[in-house]
Order: C-alpha cells, then sequence, then structure tokens
C-alpha cells in the first residue's frame, strides 16, 4: 500500500471533533432508504459485483504463480514450463486489468445514475418548497446539498461500497492460498502485519493534528488579508496609524505557520523511516522463518513457496490498513446521506390542493377576510387585515417600513400561507386552487429586480415562452424600454450581464414590468418598482405603470406621491394593521398616520424631485 500523502489525503483517514460529536445514528431504516437508490440498477449491481470478485482473484495469481516460476521453471530447469507460466502470468494481468476497466466504468455508471436521480429529485423538491423555507435556509447550505453532498454520494458508491467488497475478497483469497502453503508462516504473517498497519495510523494521525492546526493557522493569515488588504480595511489602517499593529498581527501568525510547515513534513519523513523498516521486517522474517522450516525440519515447503508467501504479504498491508480505516469513511458516507435525507424529509408547505377549483374567469378581484399572518408563532406581522378589490379598480397600500404591505401581497401569490382568515381570488380561496393557475394569473414587479444571464429576449420569453415578435414589442413598447432596446447594436438579442449588470437599475425594472406584461395576468403587483432609482429612470417607470393601472386589477405599494393619487383607494398600514383608508384628500384632512408619511415621505420626495430637475 502507498504511504499517506498529504495532508489533504488526512482527511479521509480521521474524524474531525465534529464529525465525532454528531456521528450519525445507523438504523435499518436509513440503510433501506440509501439501498432503495441502488434497486433500479441491480442488473448493472450484480454485473459489477461479478466484476469486483473476478478482478480481486485473478490481482492473486501472478503472485501465487510466481512459485511455480521459481519452483518449476527456474529450479527445475524447466524452459517451457517457465515459457508457459511467464505467459499465463502476463495473461492472468492482462484479464484482471481488463475486467477491472470494467467494473470502473459499471461503478462509474451507476454511480453517475444515482446522483443523477438524486439531484433530480432534490432540485424538484427544492422548486416546490415555500417561500420561507429560501428566506430561512442559509442559501450556501443549499447549494452546498445539491451540489457537493449528492456528488459524494458518487464517491461512495464507486468508491467506499466498492473499496469494502475488493479488499475483503482480496483479504479472504489471500489467507487462503497462505494457508494451504504453510499454517505456521501464515500465521507469523498475521502476526507482522500491525508492524506496519500501527505505525501508518500512528504517524497518519499526528500529521492530521498538525494539518488541522496548520489550516487554523491559514484561516487565521487569510483572515488578516482580507481585512487589511481590502479597500475600505487598508484606509481604516491609515486612519488609525496600525500598519505596525498589522504587520506584527501578520508576523507572528506567518511564524506559527512555518513552525507546523517544519513539523509536518519532518514528521512524514519520520514516518517514511519507520514505515521502510517496518515494512521490510515482515519479508525477512518470513525468510528466516521459512528457511529455518527448509532447512532444520527437511519440510516440504519450497523456495517457491516462500517467495508466494511473501508476495501475498505484501498484498494484505493495502486491505488491512484499508478495512481499518472503513469506520471513518463508512461515518462520513452515513451522514452525507442523512444530511441529504433531512432535505428529502421537510415537508412541502405549500401545495396545490388533490382537486383544486377554478372560477368562471380570472378577473384580479381580491378580498381578505380577516386575515393574520406570522412568520413565527411568538412574533404576528398581519392582524385582521379585511379589504376587497374590485375586477378593474387599483389600490395603493403605504404605511412605515416593516408595517407589513410586502405581506399583504406576498400572500395573493401564496408565497406564504394565512395564519387565520382567508384569501379570496376571483370569490374562491387561495388553497383551494392550483398553484400554478393563481401565478399564471398574477404578475408581480418588485424593487429587487431579478434578470437570468441572457439576451433581453431570452429574459422577456421567461413570462411567455411561445410569445410572437409583436406581442414582445408590444410589452416593450406599454413598459417604456422599446427605444432603448432598439438601440442596441444587438437589439432584443443583447446580452444582459449576469443579474442585468449590464444595464441601468431603471433598465432593469422597465425590462421586468414588460416581461410582467407578456405574461398578460388578470392582476398586477408593484411592490415598490421605482424606489432606489433616480428621479429620470422614476418618471420613465411611472409613466410605463400610469396607463397600467387604469386597464387593470392593480396593487400599488409605492412611496411616490402621483403612484399613490392615481389609485382608487388607499389603505394605509400601520403595525400589521389597517388604520386608516379612503382617498388622498380625506385622508390628509383626517391627520393621522397618512397625514404624517405625507409630511415626512411624499411631500420632500416632491420636493427632491423638483430640487434635481
Amino acid at each position: 500500500m502507498p504511504p499517506m500523502g498529504s495532508g489533504g489525503h488526512m482527511r479521509n483517514r480521521f474524524l474531525t471533533e465534529e464529525e465525532k460529536k454528531n456521528r450519525p445514528k445507523v438504523t435499518p431504516e436509513l440503510l433501506k432508504r440509501i439501498f432503495s437508490y441502488l434497486m433500479p440498477y441491480w442488473k448493472q449491481l450484480i454485473l459489477g459485483l461479478g466484476c469486483i470478485v473476478f478482478s480481486s482473484v485473478l490481482a492473486l495469481l501472478p503472485s501465487i504463480l510466481t512459485g511455480r516460476i521459481i519452483d518449476d521453471g527456474l529450479i527445475g530447469r524447466n524452459m517451457r514450463m517457465l515459457l508457459i507460466l511467464i505467459g499465463l502470468s502476463l495473461l492472468v494481468t492482462f484479464l484482471s486489468n481488463l475486467i477491472g476497466v470494467g467494473q470502473s466504468y459499471l461503478n462509474t455508471w451507476i454511480a453517475q445514475h444515482i446522483t443523477f436521480d438524486m439531484r433530480n429529485q432534490m432540485f424538484r423538491h427544492l422548486q416546490m418548497m415555500s417561500q420561507r423555507f429560501f428566506t430561512t435556509n442559509n442559501q450556501g447550505d443549499i447549494i452546498t446539498r445539491m451540489t457537493s453532498d449528492i456528488a459524494g454520494v458518487e464517491s461512495v458508491i464507486s468508491g467506499t461500497f466498492t473499496s469494502i467488497l475488493s479488499n475483503v475478497i482480496t483479504l479472504t483469497v489471500a489467507l487462503i492460498a497462505m494457508a494451504r502453503m504453510n499454517g505456521i508462516l501464515t500465521l507469523l504473517s498475521l502476526a507482522v502485519v500491525p508492524l506496519f498497519v500501527i505505525p501508518t495510523r500512528l504517524a497518519g494521525k499526528t500529521r492530521w493534528t498538525i494539518t488541522q492546526e496548520a489550516q487554523a493557522v491559514n484561516d487565521s493569515i487569510n483572515g488578516i488579508l482580507n481585512e487589511t488588504l481590502s479597500v475600505s480595511g487598508q484606509l481604516l489602517v491609515k486612519l488609525f496609524g496600525k500598519e505596525d499593529y498589522e504587520y506584527g498581527r501578520y508576523r507572528e501568525a506567518n511564524e506559527r505557520m512555518v513552525r507546523l510547515n517544519i513539523r509536518e513534513r519532518m514528521a512524514g519523513r519520520w514516518f517514511f523511516v519507520v514505515l521502510s523498516t517496518f515494512t521490510s521486517i515482515g519479508p525477512m522474517a518470513l525468510y528466516l522463518a521459512g528457511g529455518i522450516l527448509i532447512m532444520k525440519y527437511d519440510s516440504s515447503l519450497t523456495v517457491g513457496d516462500i517467495t508466494v508467501m511473501v508476495a501475498l504479504l505484501g498484498r494484505l498491508y493495502g486491505p488491512v490498513n484499508s478495512l481499518l480505516n472503513i469506520q471513518v469513511e463508512w461515518i462520513r458516507a452515513m451522514a452525507m446521506f442523512t444530511r441529504i435525507f433531512e432535505y428529502f424529509d421537510m415537508p412541502v408547505e405549500i401545495k396545490s390542493p388533490p382537486h383544486p377549483l377554478r372560477p368562471k374567469a380570472y378577473t384580479g378581484k381580491v378580498s381578505f377576510d380577516h386575515v393574520f399572518f406570522s412568520y413565527e408563532p411568538e412574533r404576528e406581522i398581519l392582524k385582521d387585515i379585511t379589504f376587497d378589490l374590485e375586477s378593474g379598480h387599483s389600490i395603493a397600500i403605504v404605511g412605515p417600513s416593516g408595517s407589513g404591505k410586502s405581506t399583504i401581497v406576498n400572500l395573493i401569490p401564496r408565497l406564504y400561507d394565512v395564519t387565520k382568515g382567508r384569501v379570496l381570488f376571483d370569490g374562491l380561496d387561495v388553497r383551494r386552487q392550483s398553484l400554478s393557475a393563481i401565478r399564471r394569473n398574477i404578475g408581480v414587479v418588485t424593487q429587487e429586480t431579478y434578470l437570468f444571464n441572457g439576451t433581453i429576449r431570452e429574459n422577456l420569453l421567461y413570462a411567455a415562452p411561445d410569445a410572437s415578435e409583436e406581442a414582445i414589442w408590444e410589452a416593450c413598447r406599454k413598459a417604456n424600454i422599446d427605444e432603448f432596446i432598439k438601440k442596441q447594436p444587438d437589439g432584443l438579442d443583447a446580452m444582459v450581464g449576469n443579474r442585468g449588470l449590464k444595464l441601468s437599475g431603471g433598465e432593469k425594472q422597465r425590462l421586468s414590468i414588460a416581461r410582467v406584461l407578456l405574461k398578460d395576468p388578470a392582476l398586477l403587483i408593484f411592490d415598490e418598482a421605482t424606489s432606489s432609482l433616480d428621479s429620470i429612470s422614476e418618471e420613465l417607470i411611472q409613466k410605463a405603470i400610469d396607463p397600467l393601472i387604469a386597464e387593470r386589477t392593480s396593487i400599488l405599494i409605492a412611496h411616490r406621491l402621483s403612484t399613490i393619487l392615481a389609485a382608487d383607494e388607499i389603505l394605509v398600514v400601520r403595525d400589521g394593521r389597517i388604520v386608516e383608508r379612503g382617498v388622498h384628500k380625506d385622508l390628509v384632512a383626517a391627520g393621522g398616520t397618512y397625514a404624517e408619511l405625507y409630511e415626512t415621505q411624499f411631500r420632500r420626495a416632491i420636493e427632491n424631485e423638483s430640487r434635481e430637475l
């Protein structure tokens, strides 16, 4: 067996403290679930297992034939037999390698198809999860489960499981072959194997510990570099005159890294010295014991037999060491499957009912009937929200930041479900309708516009893949983005860049409006669609929004007074409640929350816009 390499391989042989602490519980149910992914490929599995058995047995035959080559060919001075045995040994080696290639292909094929199934299942499951799942779970963790964890399944199937079987077969066949030759030398072989394995594990553990320490120091050095060499970090260092202090921190960490690197390299060198010494002890002990048996006791043992025993002893080192490390690989494999199944077992919180209802026609009518909502049980966000939006009309929802405005509109397409009460879309509870039908008839333009890294055309067609060229340009004209597109050298085929980075905020927002219009929804929702934009971009978007409000059922969350005034009714939300409702003039005169917002936000926005112009 080759000696262990650098610190990168150490991780495969020893568990971290966190892994020891979070060791998964292996149950029959877990194993049954794992093997359920293997069962669709049972034919390939049986063929692969056959290849492993034949390959492992054939791989040992050249070592066994070596004894015949020495005894019958060389010592027996039989050239014909020598040539036959050498040819047979080469043929067996070739066949073993050939079967090994087939085995490798089958292992890879099975592993790839299982990971293919798991990726598809995971992606489908994640697509069905509610918005709550994506807002409460770390995005990096979601991506890790989808990529690294499932990718690790391939190495488990093609590596760990195959390694266990192959090593067990190799070990069994080698011991049987040795026992048939000489029981005494077989027992001696078993006695000297630990002389190789124990130093290997001890040296590996030492290097693993040093590597862990070195990684911690390396993380510390990277932290110092990230903090002090960034633009903001450098500015802070200079303003506070901390150049010498930061140099001292870096120098100290660098010295620790040097010391650890020297220790690791020297531990490796001492390991190789010990390893090579103990590796030689086994064969020498067999030669000595074999020589004593032949010379002193006139044993039937031959020189060829001793040579075979030495060769087979060398073949024992690898399987024994690998099987001793199987526990670590097994625990990691079970932990990985457990993490994957944790996601699979997360219930789909929001889904279509088994027998969805459908209104006679989607007109965009919305009703909130005593709606309560909370993200967490102990903190209520919406409290007894009741209002009606008739088809063809529009309402504006205003209120201080964090009052629950966006939460209200998120309940209509069922991004979340109400805690209590009902949300009705065209007269039917949204929970009794098909999710796809509801969302197909609701168009939302948010403050955070998301564009895919593709062309303008591809981003627009995401809403309606079958839309004609005429329909695309009509939507762009209504969204006030058509002139901009015509000025592009590639027109609709111009690239927008990653997340639309090649476009300004206003251009992205107008493109987003055009995309929603191509969808042709019954209800339009504008959630702060003009916030965080300069006055010119805001005005262009406003010119696109105003006609849409007049011709479609609309809900507006806005800070721009002209947008609010275009609505048929204004709802004022504060602390999760509708505290006022009516038209602008009456609400200002009432002197309540709306009048306060008018004085502090809307009027200031008008003054700022006038000043900019």
